[in-house]
């Protein structure tokens, strides 16, 4: 592991020091998302940083609110219609 120094207003000090391992996975995992939204990083390769499994990962993040799939209710309903009319054709 390495030590990065970094500005902060005086206010998060306290938030960003804590030594709890869930709020730590919690904080770096939101400072790897920016990289996994941007495509600079895949989600698999995120959860390899952070120790932690793939699943689990997609997990924390849907609890914050931010979206494994970045797809509209339409493209999804399409995407689904596609699948069943697949799985009518091949049955």
């Amino acid at each position: 592991m390495t030590t990065v120094t970094m500005e902060l207003p005086d206010e998060m000090i306290s938030l960003v020091t804590s030594q709890d391992k869930e709020e730590q996975l919690l904080r770096n995992a939101m400072m790897l998302y920016p990289y996994i939204w941007q495509e600079r990083i895949s989600l698999g390769r995120a959860a390899e940083i952070l120790s932690v499994f793939k699943m689990d990962l997609i997990v924390l993040y849907g609890k914050m609110g931010l979206s494994y799939i970045e797809m509209s209710d339409e493209e999804i309903n399409e995407e689904l219609k596609t699948v069943s009319y697949l799985k009518e054709v091949i049955a």
